[in-house]
């Protein structure tokens, strides 16, 4: 019998766990995973240096729909800039430091995916 497809969850958490490995291999170090608000989640809090990075992780199967990054769309993009001002207030620590908002674009096998890392996709200014 072959293995059944892993559920929806079960795919997110393998990619989002691949994804967190890959970019520690970069030299990022966690701060916080699911970070989450009333108006949404940032997926990963990382920091690089002294600048606190909101990763957003998406995977697609295949790019037939526009691929992962393309997913984030301007709604999205304003609940995770929502969602990140409110893990600052949180962190005061953090409040002043830089921050970027990064997107990774996994595609491919969820348990060992291909990773497009997409620095600074966008700006919390911008929303």
């Amino acid at each position: 019998m072959a293995h059944a497809e892993p559920d929806r969850r079960a795919r997110g958490d393998a990619v989002e766990a691949a994804a967190l490995a890959w970019l520690q291999k970069q030299g990022l170090r966690l701060l916080a995973r699911n970070a989450s608000a009333r108006i949404g989640e940032v997926d990963l809090v990382m920091a690089e240096g002294a600048t606190v990075v909101f990763v957003e992780v998406r995977y697609r199967a295949s790019d037939a729909f526009g691929g992962s990054a393309a997913s984030v769309d301007a709604g999205k993009r304003r609940k995770l800039v929502g969602a990140a001002r409110l893990y600052l207030a949180r962190h005061p620590r953090h409040a002043d430091a830089p921050c970027r908002f990064d997107v990774i674009a996994a595609s491919g096998d969820p348990r060992a995916p291909h990773i497009d890392w997409l620095r600074d996709a966008f700006r919390a200014d911008d929303h």
